[in-house]
């Protein structure tokens, strides 16, 4: 028997002030709402594996079209976080205990809805001794073997409260993708990520290289928060220099009025040259767009990745 779960709120105390006025939303953020039998088809499947997904969850603008495509990043070891980031719409409070079965559903699901490639997040579990690594490491061997073909996609907490076995346990059971995302620039990080530490996740992005240097690693920002154009490409030269692959850009929407404010709504051209930029950094892959979000478009995007590393490792060969 599963506990009750501890009432929780959506951060009553992040904020910013409701009455605060916020630029009106653009014409290309906007997204049609879901309707298709595929959608029904992949909730569906969802609900009856007793599944949470990080799409419902944070308010994921593409739930529509993934969905309707029969693709759905799985949430384990529960809905509620520990954490109490400004900008995330997941509530905080007390967790449940672990659901021993969850790697199993997780697994049936994955088969159910026949992926080539799934992505696999959790919330915050700063409560566990090893932030859920095992659980995680758990739900990967799972999948592999129920779906042997598929690629697994895998993105983390910070693990910032636990002993490096942690992030060891979790490269171990071999993901073909590490994905833990910096979210924004440091200098907002007292703001944005008051639990965090941005040079403690940057050096988690590296270890995981050091651990498995073939395993490909993955890092995500929002923009649209308060940062400038310097300090993002600051961050992309912090992830090359821990030597990330692959790099995602999103505008950052505000899920209620008390959660951090939207500063402003980038235009679609200069998610373009942000691309160019970590292009010529040395990016495997770049995906920068208002609408990018780390498991958008995941499996298409691992492909690409895969070809350029092969590509250049020819390159280099010659």
């Amino acid at each position: 028997m599963r506990d009750l779960k501890v009432p929780s709120q959506r951060h009553p105390e992040k904020a910013n002030k409701v009455d605060n006025p916020q630029p009106k939303k653009p014409d290309w953020i906007r997204v049609k709402a879901p309707i298709s039998d595929g959608y029904k088809k992949t909730r569906n499947i969802m609900r009856d594996n007793s599944l949470v997904t990080v799409c419902e969850e944070a308010g994921c603008p593409n739930v529509g079209e993934c969905w309707s495509q029969g693709h759905a990043t799985m949430m384990i070891m529960g809905d509620i976080c520990t954490r109490g980031c400004s900008f995330c719409n997941i509530a905080t409070g007390k967790p449940s205990n672990l659901d021993i079965f969850e790697p199993g559903r997780v697994a049936v699901a994955v088969k159910k809805l026949d992926l080539s490639h799934v992505v696999i997040t959790s919330v915050d579990r700063d409560d566990l001794t090893d932030g859920g690594a095992d659980h995680f490491a758990q739900t990967i061997r799972a999948v592999r073997k129920q779906s042997p073909n598929t690629t697994i996609e895998i993105l983390t907490p910070d693990f910032l409260k636990c002993a490096d076995s942690s992030l060891e346990t979790v490269v171990r059971a071999k993901p073909d993708v590490f994905n833990h995302n910096l979210e924004t620039v440091p200098g907002l990080y007292p703001k944005v990520r008051p639990g965090a530490r941005y040079f403690h996740s940057l050096r988690l992005l590296q270890k995981v290289k050091e651990l498995d240097p073939s395993m490909f690693t993955k890092s995500g920002i929002m923009v649209g928060l308060g940062e400038d154009r310097q300090s993002v490409l600051q961050v992309m030269d912090d992830m090359r220099s821990a030597d990330v692959d692959f790099l995602t850009i999103g505008q950052y929407l505000q899920p209620t009025p008390k959660h951090h404010a939207v500063d402003r709504f980038v235009h679609p051209e200069e998610f373009s040259s942000y691309e160019r930029a970590a292009y010529g950094k040395g990016f495997l892959m770049v995906s920068a767009t208002p609408l990018t979000r780390s498991s958008y478009h995941a499996g298409d995007d691992f492909k690409i990745m895969r070809e350029a590393r092969n590509l250049k490792i020819g390159t280099t060969k010659i």
